[in-house]
């Protein structure tokens, strides 16, 4: 009933740019909370950034002023705009999007989603 499409990544060269987006469809009622975790084989996975409803947003001290999240509610689409790339940036980006659902009855219910991921790779 929820689908989420990643798009934007691939392979750039160190001090590269790229820039994720992920949209958000079916019968969502309200997206709250967003974001973009990465995870290389064999480690667990990692918030890179977060923004929420009200458009705060934290990050990794890793990535802080290199990347950008931020969000088109209009279009259920959340962005991560990542510059100054380095090779240890390299992994399979996942965003994660919570959204409440009507799931009928008048009632509404809370669920998190995860994107299918999206490989960067950061190399000469």
């Amino acid at each position: 009933q929820v689908q989420l499409v990643e798009s934007g990544g691939g392979l750039v060269q160190p001090g590269g740019s790229l820039r994720l987006s992920c949209a958000a469809s079916g019968r969502i009622f309200r997206i709250n909370d967003m974001g973009w975790y990465r995870q290389v084989p064999g480690n667990p996975r990692q918030l890179v950034a977060g923004i929420t409803s009200g458009c705060s947003t934290n990050y990794d001290e890793s990535v802080k002023g290199r990347f950008t999240i931020s969000r088109d509610n209009a279009k259920n689409t959340v962005f991560l705009q990542m510059n100054s790339l380095k090779p240890e940036d390299t992994a399979v980006y996942y965003c994660n999007v919570h959204c409440t659902l009507d799931i009928g009855n008048g009632f509404r219910r809370n669920y998190a989603y995860w994107g299918q991921g999206t490989q960067v790779t950061v190399s000469p």
